[in-house]
């Protein structure tokens, strides 16, 4: 439930930060909220059929397949984890800087309404996209169901609150502490995520085991628990792990670590402009 709940925090608050630097930078043009109306409905549209997609994709495989298939969308979720938090770490700035500009050029004239609905399109059917993939790479680790809806239905109304606080400036807590600590979740979570990816392959026969019950926690943690299955999705924890799982957990987990230490963090600086439209 935590998990889905920071991964759908994280996706709608960055589509509700973009959200308003377009509405803040557009006032005073009539119908703009209806174009920006338009561009959620498309993009979240959109996102609609990226879930249907992948519901059909995973409908066609069964038995080894099923944990190939299993096994290329964790790793798709930790890749694409890994370019969020560091693309994002390090554009921040640019990005509400040429979302603001559209806006700009729209209320003066130069690019037409729809430029609104557009980018607005553009920007929820990327982070709802993202979401479902991530969402996918939970349901697969073992997450109930009744869990992640409750998850992610708390998430989105947290995003969309936040979002809405900020704009119109009643929340003056600096954003770059959300992110921050989404960030690390992230990070734990994409490291579990490729442990799991490797634990499927593992079982396929395309990955060595490289030994099998490196250690065995299940004295202190169970892995059944409910403790243990909160940590298993969130921090990808595993009882009685095999040596591949270490390897990708540990792998994942520096690689992306060093990469956002190596671009520095412009975190915060998307929300200052969204706290700051106009």
């Amino acid at each position: 439930m935590l998990a889905t709940a920071v991964i759908m925090f994280r996706e709608v608050l960055e589509a509700a930060l973009i959200i308003a630097i377009v509405l803040g930078a557009s006032r005073g043009i009539a119908g703009r909220g209806r174009w920006i109306s338009a561009g959620i409905g498309l993009g979240l549209l959109g996102a609609s059929i990226v879930a249907i997609l992948a519901n059909v994709a995973s409908s066609v495989f069964s038995g080894n397949g099923q944990a190939i298939l299993n096994a290329v969308i964790l790793l798709s979720a930790v890749a694409m984890l890994t370019w969020h938090n560091v693309w994002m770490s390090a554009h921040g700035r640019q990005l509400s800087s040429e979302v603001k500009a559209v806006g700009l050029d729209v209320q003066s004239g130069q690019r037409p309404l729809a430029a609104l609905l557009v980018i607005t399109m553009v920007a929820v059917m990327r982070e709802g996209s993202e979401a479902v993939l991530f969402l996918w790479a939970i349901a697969t680790s073992g997450e109930q169901s009744l869990n992640m809806v409750m998850g992610g239905l708390g998430g989105v109304v947290a995003g969309i609150l936040v979002g809405l606080l900020l704009y119109i400036g009643l929340l003056r807590i600096p954003v770059r502490h959300f992110f921050s600590i989404t960030s690390w979740l992230i990070l734990l979570l994409a490291s579990g995520l490729s442990a799991q990816a490797a634990g499927f392959l593992n079982q396929t026969g395309l990955l060595p085991s490289l030994g099998n019950g490196v250690w065995n926690t299940s004295a202190i943690l169970s892995q059944s628990s409910l403790v243990g299955q909160l940590l298993h999705i969130l921090v990808g924890y595993i009882a009685r792990p095999s040596g591949i799982e270490v390897a990708f957990y540990a792998g994942t987990f520096l690689t992306i670590l060093v990469l956002m230490r190596t671009y520095g963090s412009n975190r915060g600086r998307l929300v200052k402009a969204a706290g700051n439209p106009a």
